[in-house]
């Protein structure tokens, strides 16, 4: 087995083939190039496609404590059809919702090809016994859940114990079996690009699917600059190992051109392989609705009052 790369806090990653480095990120570069990004357009014709791919990543998402079966149900069937008045409209890549809702979100969503999405491991804080969170895990794919959404511990992360990160992550994969894993790094809480990138690689070599950026429960939450860095990171492992790795950049993201500029980013970074859902999603629950008005816009010429689709 080749040596893998050491770690700050003299902790090595077991992964075979190894990872990429850490190496630190050039603060001033990323922000430029992201708001290069964000600057681009894409032509009117491109518009309408990028609008629809968009709707088919969003993970729509609810993850309040007022949360009841009814609104559940009724969020898991616009899930399945976004615009009931438009057939063409895909339906989105999962519903994401707590554990013991997960009941509710199959009855509803059987025979769709909507995923069942259940946060795990005491989200949103992430503090909890590691025993305790890998149960939680287990008992959400056990459930059902056909991915689960773990949250990393920032403690340990922040105070330098990235054997603890790694290890949390490692073994709530196992924990899990084939429901996919993602890992929420809470990036608003991480403080500098470098941290985001090693507890990225620390998710990846842990066995995460895909690397998350937040919560929604913290701000700042998903911005470009950070997705950026994720990116960057995913894609090196990719250059060195061969491994695909989603991204979600999640809350915060409200707008359909926001949407697009995170999509920009990403056929710049990774290429046209990962515009699909399988490897790219939005954790959001208002970005739908600015989706479904777009979209209208572009084939009608006119824009939809906002009353038009329910507010979830």
């Amino acid at each position: 087995m080749a040596k893998a790369p050491a770690l700050p806090g003299g902790f090595e990653l077991p992964l075979e083939p190894r990872l990429p480095r850490v190496g630190s990120v050039d603060q001033v570069g990323v922000e430029e190039r992201s708001a290069s990004l964000a600057r681009r357009s894409i032509k009117k014709e491109a518009k309408l496609f990028a609008l629809e791919l968009a709707v088919r990543m969003t993970d729509l998402t609810t993850l309040e404590g007022s949360d009841t079966r009814g609104k559940v149900t009724a969020l898991a069937s616009k899930a399945a059809h976004p615009d009931p008045s438009d057939p063409t409209i895909p339906p989105v890549a999962a519903l994401c919702i707590y554990p013991d809702l997960i009941p509710v979100a199959r009855e509803r969503l059987e025979g769709t090809p909507v995923k069942i999405a259940a946060v795990a491991t005491a989200f949103p804080s992430g503090r909890a016994p590691l025993d305790l969170k890998v149960e939680e895990a287990r008992r959400a794919a056990e459930a059902g859940a056909d991915e689960i959404d773990m949250v990393i511990d920032r403690g340990a992360m922040l105070s330098g114990a990235y054997a603890k990160v790694y290890e949390e992550v490692r073994q709530v994969k196992e924990a899990v079996g084939d429901a996919h894993l993602k890992v929420i790094l809470e990036t608003g809480e991480l403080g500098t690009y470098d941290n985001v990138r090693r507890a990225s690689l620390l998710a990846i070599a842990g066995g995460a699917d895909f690397v998350k950026t937040s919560t929604g429960k913290i701000s700042p939450a998903a911005t470009l600059p950070v997705t950026l860095v994720m990116l960057e990171a995913v894609r090196d492992v990719y250059e060195e190992t061969g491994r695909k790795i989603g991204v979600k950049p999640a809350g915060g993201i409200r707008e359909a051109k926001q949407a697009v500029q995170h999509l920009v980013a990403v056929n710049e970074t990774l290429g046209p392989e990962w515009l699909t859902p399988d490897l790219f999603r939005f954790g959001a629950s208002s970005l739908l609705n600015d989706l479904l008005l777009q979209i209208r816009k572009q084939k009608t010429g006119q824009y939809q009052s906002p009353d038009y689709f329910t507010l979830d």
